[in-house]
């Protein structure tokens, strides 16, 4: 690819990256209650969700999507609605992902659960289609082959997403720190559960 072009799109995505979105709201919340080791796994599923996102932007695969928006619409609702019950456990004190006054830690049960919430959140988040359909294209030589250069930009989102997102979960895991004490574990617990619901009404209203 022309290196001229890799200097433009790395600093635009950076940019769209680092500003504060559903992904990066939902790394932030996941750092405060279960730091940042745990939160990778939200991560993870998160970037293979982006990756799908940008793959299928590129490939035109988001024009079958406008046309049965009744399903995008149901996937969203049901991912909204899993983010917000979560949030609202986490709000009162409950679920796997809210800490205790006894036991300065979570535990959650099952790492797919946060993989899952991390694939969804970038799957059904219709800002990130958007972005995903309005900047690639441009970016994509027609005379060049497609594989190598969907390669390299796909590359440079996810490690911009996961640069970002590092920031984000790092600052929510310092937040912890500095609200772990017995007295504002509630304190804490309501914080991250707002931010998680926050991220479920965006999500719905999007």
């Amino acid at each position: 690819m022309d290196s001229s072009i890799l200097l433009i799109f790395i600093p635009t995505f950076f940019f769209v990256s680092i500003t504060p979105g559903m992904c990066m709201t939902l790394a932030l919340s996941l750092g405060m209650s279960i730091g940042y080791k745990r939160t990778l796994w939200m991560m993870a599923g998160e970037l293979v969700g982006v990756a799908v996102v940008a793959v299928a932007a590129v490939l035109g695969v988001a024009s079958v999507m406008l046309q049965y928006p009744w399903a995008f619409t149901a996937f969203k609702i049901i991912g909204a609605s899993y983010l917000g019950y979560l949030g609202i456990q986490m709000w009162r004190s409950r679920g796997k992902l809210a800490m205790s006054a006894e036991q300065q830690t979570v535990a959650v049960d099952k790492d797919w659960d946060l993989v899952a919430q991390g694939f969804v959140t970038a799957i059904a988040n219709p800002k990130g289609w958007a972005f995903m359909i309005s900047l690639l294209p441009p970016f994509i030589n027609a005379e060049l082959a497609l594989a190598p250069q969907l390669a390299v930009l796909v590359g440079i989102i996810l490690v911009s997403e996961f640069v970002c997102m590092s920031l984000y979960a790092s600052g929510g895991k310092g937040l912890k720190k500095l609200l772990g004490q017995a007295e504002n574990v509630r304190l804490m617990n309501r914080i991250a559960g707002s931010l998680m619901m926050a991220v479920a009404i965006w999500l719905l209203v999007a």
